[in-house]
């Protein structure tokens, strides 16, 4: 058996809506502070704490490079949003805005989706290869594949290759480093349970 670390699939293309995923939160806030500031007696208060968590919210996203910590610093962000969206709908709510509270809801969830998913992809992720299958990690679970469904399986280069009976192909990066011997190891382990 072996297991070895990759880099989470389709992390890059997440990290990548990461600054979008909080523009869209600041933005949000922008609107909460011009919904909160229209209402008959508004809480000016309230209306500045919009304001800044969404400048916080467009800002945080050129700052993350200057952190050290970018997994803890986004997961704090991102927790703090989801709090203020819900907290924020029983402000509206209570203000006798339900469509605009139900908003708020959806959007803590959603964020609240995309703060689990972007813990996840900061998790280290590993494949196993066992004498029965091939264990790869995903967002809630893990995927198992059968030796069975497989035609070719190699790694070369750093790259984990996977090439289905269904012509389907998946590469994943390795973030281990394995040096040739080893990569030989399970290149050869992998052609033995290919032809059984």
């Amino acid at each position: 058996m072996y297991k070895f670390r990759i880099i989470h699939p389709n992390a890059i293309t997440r990290l990548r809506l990461q600054p979008v995923m909080h523009g869209m939160a600041g933005i949000l806030f922008m609107f909460n502070t011009m919904g909160a500031y229209r209402v008959e007696n508004p809480n000016l208060f309230l209306v500045i704490f919009f304001l800044l968590m969404g400048l916080a919210s467009m800002v945080f996203p050129f700052m993350l490079r200057r952190l050290k910590n970018i997994p803890s610093a986004n997961g704090f962000m991102r927790i703090m949003q989801v709090v203020i969206l819900l907290g924020s709908a029983l402000y509206f709510l209570g203000h006798l805005q339900p469509t605009i509270a139900i908003l708020q809801i959806f959007a803590g969830l959603t964020l609240a989706y995309a703060a689990y998913a972007e813990y996840k992809i900061f998790q280290p992720a590993y494949v196993e290869l066992s004498n029965t299958n091939i264990v790869l990690p995903t967002l809630f679970a893990k995927r198992t594949i059968g030796w069975n469904e497989l035609k070719n399986v190699i790694l070369r280069n750093d790259v984990f290759t996977i090439d289905f009976k269904n012509n389907k192909l998946l590469q994943l990066d390795v973030a281990d480093e394995i040096g040739i011997v080893e990569q030989e190891e399970i290149n050869a382990f992998c052609s033995s349970r290919l032809t059984k």
